[in-house]
């Protein structure tokens, strides 16, 4: 089983973060500030040995990659940030193709949304660089940049064909007409073609959506797991409310396309909101795919204190052993249900979302050892 992380690249400083907020700022910054908002809350967490790594460095991402290989995670897959050839945080991904010594499979990620201050604003959410799409010039430059990559002996393909995951498909008029680009582009560059993969709920629950050039729908969690949950609920009342948010978002989501706003990001919630890790991961275990474009996911846990506080979401109950448990489960799930021979997990270092598979001082290497227990290494 292939067990493949999302990689946040965010542990370094770029000129756009220090103007917006602070010289010095990178998610490091977040997850310091952190403070416990209720008893037992276990805030603010410390990685392993202070080890407040800066992915700039090649040693950094070496160890990553080391500690990764020894624990069984088959490889990354990277947030990419592109905004019509202006880039974000893409030194670390670079660094990596230029130092051959830099070996683990990896894949990547459009994160094509606005960059925005939704994580920090309480109301005034601005927008600070514009997400567009362009037409044919500007989609041979992106793949440009990323061909590459794609010849990386160890990017990740599926029959000659580069692995690429879109982050919210449905935001993205020119969607077919962008990715029938890149397929030809990537024949006349001596692939097969390109294997398209998406991401985001939020696509996948939209009415007539066209999914025809995605091979793959990544089930993330547990966007997918709430999802479930909440729309599944027996109140008949909690149920139809679900259904109406998600249907306004909808709409919000298509203005927000058309007009280039950023409504949406003020739909997030207020006030402190709590969920529970086993009634999440049973969710997820007991999922079957609903058609063969899916591929099981897996989290390890959930608090975006850190980035959003009193308004943040906190997972309770996320423990290795727990985490280990459901791991192996979710395994069988997936080769059993899913057919499918990879997992994509929440995450390798989202530390500011409690989503981090990286040593930390309370559980030192103990999700880790999770993954190499639950493949039976």
């Amino acid at each position: 089983m292939k067990i493949i992380a999302f990689y946040l690249p965010q542990f370094h400083e770029i000129p756009e973060n220090n103007e917006w907020w602070g010289k010095g700022f990178t998610e490091w910054t977040n997850v310091k500030a952190a403070k416990p908002l209720f008893e037992g809350h276990k805030q603010p967490i410390v990685p392993l040995g202070s080890n407040y790594y800066d992915l700039l460095d090649n040693n950094t991402m070496r160890w990553q990659i080391d500690l990764a290989k020894k624990y069984g995670v088959y490889g990354f897959c990277f947030y990419h940030y592109w905004f019509d050839g202006h880039m974000l945080l893409q030194k670390p991904m670079e660094n990596m193709l230029k130092d051959e010594s830099l070996n683990i499979p990896y894949c990547i990620c459009w994160a094509n949304e606005n960059w925005t201050n939704a994580w920090k604003a309480d109301g005034d959410v601005k927008t600070l660089i514009q997400q567009t799409y362009g037409k044919e010039d500007e989609w041979r430059r992106h793949f440009e940049y990323l061909l590459p990559f794609f010849k990386d002996k160890n990017y990740i393909l599926e029959d000659n064909k580069p692995f690429f995951v879109i982050y919210r498909p449905e935001i993205i008029p020119c969607l077919n007409e962008m990715l029938d680009c890149w397929d030809a582009l990537a024949k006349e560059n001596g692939f097969d073609g390109m294997v398209f993969a998406y991401q985001q709920q939020s696509f996948h629950i939209l009415e007539g959506r066209d999914e025809s050039r995605f091979k793959y729908n990544i089930e993330y969690q547990p966007s997918y797991a709430r999802y479930d949950l909440r729309n599944n609920q027996t109140d008949k009342g909690a149920k139809l409310a679900f259904k109406a948010r998600t249907f306004i978002r909808k709409i919000v989501y298509k203005i927000d396309e058309k007009a280039g706003t950023n409504i949406s990001a003020r739909l997030t919630r207020s006030g402190l909101h709590f969920e529970d890790y086993d009634e999440l991961c049973k969710e997820i275990v007991n999922r079957r795919p609903d058609s063969e474009k899916a591929i099981p996911g897996m989290f390890v846990g959930w608090d975006n204190t850190p980035r959003r506080g009193s308004r943040g979401t906190v997972c309770l109950g996320s423990t290795p052993e727990k985490f280990g448990k459901y791991l192996k489960l979710q395994i069988e799930n997936a080769k059993k249900n899913y057919k499918k021979d990879m997992i994509f997990i929440f995450a390798w270092n989202e530390w500011a979302e409690g989503g981090y598979l990286e040593p930390d001082e309370h559980n030192k290497y103990a999700y880790l050892e999770a993954i190499r227990d639950s493949l039976g290494q």
